[in-house]
């Protein structure tokens, strides 16, 4: 009797149960999103958000979510850089630079302003309001994988801006950080600088030798893809340990996997079920269990702020996308897909709002407020959803005129 207590006792505690809870999610929250023609990233965030303890309190976002999650947005990157078109890469690198630049610069003043001028934040907490807006994680990169798009010039393009986008707020992130804990002098930067071009020299140097090797010697499948996450993993740490972000890091093991992995193999093939069967999904519902609702129904404030921070970072990135489009003549179906990808704020996000309630303007006093943080968090669940909307709707416009084009 005791035994079937705790079982009942909410939030489910019981490992068992949680991973079978979990997978039961994973399983059926597509399959129901999809009858309603609905992303079903969509079913997955939202899943989370009602299971979480800001919700019916089923499961609490433990070490499991956090680990698996982790897990999940590096795959998500490293799948980025896995799949991509090298060919086009090179080919659109000026392209992806140009995009990268809008798509950082000017959500990042519409970050400053809103948070200065409209929410009268400090200069601080706008500019890292500023970085969380400049910032964007291609949450829906799975939608585009599913209609066969990882290699189309949009999304190319709109992956090489993300990096941009990323590095440039990463940026600003540690000069804020450093000013608040005494560290942005002259040797701060110079140490980063140099910490930078080592990691990049030493992962795009030795990583090709050591995989080369490892090929050479070992077949078996299962080791290989031990060997490949293992990898994408060492290049996350030691982008951490730079002072990136681990994202970063496993976007470039992915670019560099991509000459060592063929499309068409079982290894691939291994990497690609795994990631979307388990690690991506696991992050998703993830990043749903952080949602909180409560304030919204407490303070009328709380949803003008939620708005204003929402309707500001969405219409900066579209901005950005549409100036884009225009300039390189792509049609409403590709600009559409780099608006979605470019619209979700999830990863990147936490761990910068993390890092504002973390440093003190004075003793007790942290550079953004929790409240701030809910708003946040409140903003990665919509900007999600429009994300997954938007790529969705682009990428199934943009396939069908690949698919005419054949057919003509």
């Amino acid at each position: 009797m005791d035994s079937v207590t705790s079982y009942l006792h909410l939030p489910i505690q019981d490992p068992t149960w949680v991973f079978f809870l979990v997978l039961l999610i994973i399983l059926f929250a597509p399959l129901l999103f999809a009858k309603l023609r609905i992303p079903h990233i969509i079913g997955l965030i939202l899943a989370g958000v009602l299971i979480g303890e800001h919700g019916f309190n089923i499961l609490e976002r433990d070490t499991s979510f956090k680990l698996f999650g982790q897990v999940g947005i590096y795959y998500i990157m490293f799948l980025a850089g896995l799949e991509m078109d090298l060919v086009g890469f090179k080919r659109n690198l000026s392209k992806g630079l140009q995009f990268g630049d809008l798509t950082a610069l000017i959500p990042f003043a519409f970050g400053f302003i809103t948070g200065y001028y409209i929410l009268h934040y400090s200069q601080s907490a706008s500019l890292l309001l500023s970085c969380i807006f400049a910032s964007h994680t291609i949450v829906s990169y799975p939608i585009v994988a599913r209609y066969g798009l990882t290699k189309h010039p949009a999304v190319t393009i709109t992956i090489s801006a993300t990096m941009i986008a990323l590095l440039f707020a990463l940026l600003v992130l540690a000069l804020i950080s450093g000013q608040y804990k005494g560290e942005a002098d002259t040797w701060f930067w110079l140490l980063f600088a140099v910490k930078c071009v080592a990691y990049f020299a030493g992962v795009i140097i030795f990583f090709p030798m050591i995989i080369r090797w490892f090929f050479k010697h070992y077949t078996e499948r299962v080791i290989q893809y031990i060997f490949v996450i293992m990898m994408v993993f060492l290049a996350a740490a030691l982008a951490n340990l730079c002072g990136l972000e681990g994202l970063l890091g496993a976007f470039i093991a992915g670019l560099i996997f991509n000459r060592f992995i063929p499309h068409t193999s079982p290894l691939m093939n291994r990497i690609e079920f795994v990631g979307n069967a388990l690690f991506i999904p696991y992050f998703l519902v993830g990043v749903g269990m952080l949602v909180n609702l409560k304030p919204l129904l407490k303070d009328v404030d709380a949803i003008v702020v939620v708005l204003i921070i929402v309707v500001a970072s969405t219409l900066s990135k579209l901005i950005a996308s549409t100036i884009a489009r225009k300039i390189f003549h792509f049609n409403h179906a590709q600009g559409l897909v780099m608006f979605g990808l470019s619209e979700a704020h999830a990863a990147g996000a936490i761990a910068m709002v993390m890092v504002g309630t973390s440093l003190e303007v004075s003793p007790g006093v942290p550079l953004m407020s929790n409240a701030v943080l809910d708003g946040v968090v409140l903003m990665i669940l919509i900007s999600c959803i429009i994300s997954s909307m938007a790529t969705d709707q682009g990428a199934r416009k943009l396939r069908l005129q690949l698919e005419n084009s054949e057919e003509t």
